[in-house]
């Protein structure tokens, strides 16, 4: 057989052709598979990125967001008392931000963020390959816009329907602002630890300085906190801190953006951290934590709410001066046992100082504002308001005798002793008890009491009985504080406010108080008072309580079983409560008076605020003041004669005795012819015979009269030269043996 090689050739051919035919088949096949599954994959990518698009923000709403701001709270010198805040954040501008900090953040999270359009593809891919392979998104390659997006409105929840929806919402914020503006929004929104957001609290937080401050070293260890905020965190984890902020500092060095020489300074550098706050209460109530309770849960949460306040980054711009808040903290933690200090501005109501307690952390109870308590003697002064404000005067005399009601009631003086007449002033600075009740017989419980609200008592806890007189009525510190300011203001009564003013995040004020004031009492009344109160502090019970170089004026109070001890008062300028007692009501131990309790933290409080303000020295009367300056006898009211004890008073003009005292010097028929002569008073249990003669009993003789012929006759004794009897009895209410306050011990409040 003849072998043919054309033939053979020719076959050969078609069998090429056919494997080749197939081949572009096999290859056509899946190209168009491919193609298909391209295709397939586009509509569903086009589709998933339209669906993932609806439950994002629109350009409007992007535009709109306002990123959570903390409320900053000011002292009235504009220091910082505290931040109020969810998200602790202070926005700043991107040109405060020191170089340093905005190349550590670079070099640390995305290098190549001014060359990007927001999403860097390789490194997505990179993280999508592993995150497939883990089954969930683990891996990162989030550029700064990405993790800005994240920020500002996804959760942290890893997986990569996130993923994809952190990169839309990139290439938009991309589209809407500028590099700049992308990254100041980064550096004030990313979470840096220990509650800090922001730069601007993370400079503070850790290194106690401004952003714009910061150097190499403290950016590099801020922007190392990023990634795990508390795993490299410079507090907890102080070697692993560094370990981070060696890398960011390497990849600086790398990109050429610090010097060799910088680079080895700031490796072998570990900057000096802020002392840590570790009290529970630092989140919030850093700094006079009474004070800002007050204002948060009385004006700031009930006016605004909880978003405003924690969110909205507001400007709390108060009256409270932080050093004499300061000092009160101090003052108060000191004592032995609970209290509180009020300090206030008379003449404005501004509240200077707020203190409720020796340790918020332990007790949030604010005594200030919440305890109701007794204020014993402390008291007194609206009772004997009561009486000026009635006509009578402090020369005036009443009887210092024992009491007894019908009911049983025996209101006694401390120590039992009792000294017959007694002019009005010495019987305040003295505290004589019974001298208080007989005066509240006489005005009448119910204007006592109203007295009481117009001057700023404001509690519900005010008996209608004769022991209101000696303080059994219960009160807070600063009811008590804006009471005694009525008397250092000429008799308005002041409405206390802690907040000047607020502002927004933009600056617009948004809110705006100042004094409200409204008529009280009378101006001379006021000022009569006042001069009353200012006898206790020269030679009274309060009399360690004045200060040098200032008239003072106050009233101390101690109550039954030594359980609450006060002193309120003070000077031109200032009214200042202090209280101390504990919560329980058990007796603060031994003879603990205001006196020996709450004076010297009074004193010292005071003294401080003096220099620190400024005060004046002196009251400056007003013209309508209606009073006149007398130098009188303690004992008796009248003039002052060589011999007597005497003192300056303020009396009502043309009031005022004009004759010498009869005991020490005087003419006696001067005293018996003088129209202003001092008037005993009679109190209408005074009427009933077996209680007068009692009293009359143990009166004291003058002291070597000069007209011995008179001694028998003198008018202050058996025959006054006044006496005004009262028979107002339909506001004295007697009270109930039951419920007697004092039937344990029936001398009633003590002051030493």
């Amino acid at each position: 057989m003849q072998f043919n090689d054309k033939k053979f050739s020719l076959e050969k051919k078609k069998q090429g052709k056919k494997k080749r035919s197939l081949a572009n088949r096999v290859f056509s096949h899946v190209a168009l598979f491919a193609a298909i599954c391209a295709a397939l994959l586009a509509v569903f990518l086009a589709f998933f990125l339209k669906d993932i698009s609806h439950s994002l923000p629109s350009t409007e709403e992007i535009l709109g967001h306002e990123p959570s701001l903390a409320t900053i709270v000011y002292d009235r010198n504009e220091k910082v008392i505290t931040r109020l805040f969810q998200e602790n954040r202070n926005w700043v501008k991107l040109d405060v931000v020191s170089p340093w900090m905005v190349k550590a953040i670079l070099a640390a999270e995305d290098d190549k963020f001014y060359d990007h359009s927001g999403i860097r593809p390789v490194s997505i891919f990179r993280a999508g390959i592993v995150d497939i392979f883990h089954r969930g998104a683990r891996q990162g390659g989030s550029t700064i816009t990405q993790q800005l997006a994240r920020n500002l409105f996804l959760s942290k929840e890893k997986t990569i329907i996130r993923k994809a929806k952190e990169a839309v919402l990139a290439l938009r914020l991309e589209k809407i602002y500028t590099k700049d503006q992308l990254l100041e929004m980064y550096l004030n929104t990313i979470y840096m630890g220990h509650g800090a957001y922001g730069i601007d609290s993370a400079a503070k937080n850790y290194f106690g300085k401004a952003p714009g401050k910061l150097s190499i070293t403290e950016s590099a260890i801020l922007a190392g906190l990023v990634a795990a905020p508390e795993t490299y965190s410079p507090f907890r984890n102080p070697s692993r801190s560094k370990t981070r902020k060696d890398y960011v500092l390497k990849r600086m060095l790398d990109l050429d953006w610090i010097s060799k020489s910088d680079y080895d300074t700031s490796v072998n550098d570990f900057p000096k951290l802020v002392k840590r706050e570790t009290n529970k209460s630092s989140l919030f109530l850093k700094d006079s934590p009474h004070f800002v309770s007050y204002i948060l849960f009385n004006k700031l949460l009930p006016n605004y709410g909880t978003e405003m306040v924690y969110r909205g980054g507001m400007r709390v711009h108060t009256t409270i001066d932080i050093d004499l808040q300061k000092k009160a903290e101090e003052l108060v933690s000191n004592m032995k046992h609970e209290g509180a200090l009020v300090a206030l501005d008379p003449n404005t109501g501004e509240i200077l100082a707020l203190v409720g307690g020796r340790d918020f952390d332990a007790s949030k109870f604010n005594r200030a504002t919440q305890a109701f308590r007794q204020p014993g003697s402390a008291f007194k002064p609206i009772v004997y308001a009561t009486a000026l404000e009635n006509g009578y005067r402090a020369v005036d005399h009443l009887l210092d005798a024992p009491l007894l009601f019908s009911n049983g009631w025996e209101p006694g003086n401390y120590g039992g002793k009792y000294d017959g007449e007694v002019t009005l002033m010495d019987a305040l600075a003295r505290s004589i008890n019974t001298v208080a009740v007989r005066l509240a017989q006489i005005d009448g419980v119910r204007r006592v009491v109203e007295m009481s609200r117009r001057m700023g008592i404001s509690t519900p806890h005010l008996p209608e009985d004769l022991s209101l007189a000696l303080g059994t009525a219960s009160v807070t510190p600063l009811e008590m504080c804006v009471a005694y300011s009525t008397f250092a203001n000429n008799g308005y009564k002041i409405e206390p406010y802690g907040i000047k003013e607020i502002k927004g995040k933009n600056g617009e004020s948004i809110e705006q108080n100042g004094p409200k004031l409204s008529d009280a009492i009378s101006v001379t009344t006021a000022i009569t008072t006042r001069s009353m109160l200012e006898q206790v502090a020269i030679w009274g019970t309060g009399a360690k309580a004045r200060i040098d170089g200032h008239q003072t004026f106050g009233k101390t109070g101690t109550t039954n079983e030594w359980t609450d001890a006060w002193f309120a008062g003070g000077i031109p300028g200032l009214v200042v409560v202090v209280y101390v007692g504990n919560d329980d009501h058990t007796p603060l131990g031994g003879r603990t008076t205001g006196t020996v309790a709450a004076v010297p933290v009074w004193k010292e409080f005071v003294s401080f605020a003096a220099k620190k303000l400024n005060l004046p020295a002196a009251f400056i009367l007003p013209p309508d003041a209606g009073v006149e300056s007398v130098r009188v006898c303690k004992k008796t009211g009248f003039i002052a004669a060589p011999g007597c004890p005497a003192t300056d008073i303020l009396l009502p003009a043309g009031h005022a005795p004009s004759s010498q005292c009869p005991w020490h010097g005087g003419s006696l028929s001067a005293a018996r012819a003088d129209n202003n002569a001092p008037q005993l008073i009679l109190a209408p249990i005074d009427d009933e015979m077996t209680h007068y003669k009692y009293a009359m009993k143990g009166l004291p003789k003058p002291e070597a009269p000069v007209e011995e012929a008179q001694v028998e006759e003198f008018p202050l004794l058996d025959t006054p030269v006044a006496t005004k009897k009262t028979k107002d009895t339909e506001h004295a209410k007697v009270p109930d043996k039951k419920t007697d306050p004092y039937k344990k011990d029936p001398s009633g409040p003590v002051d030493m």
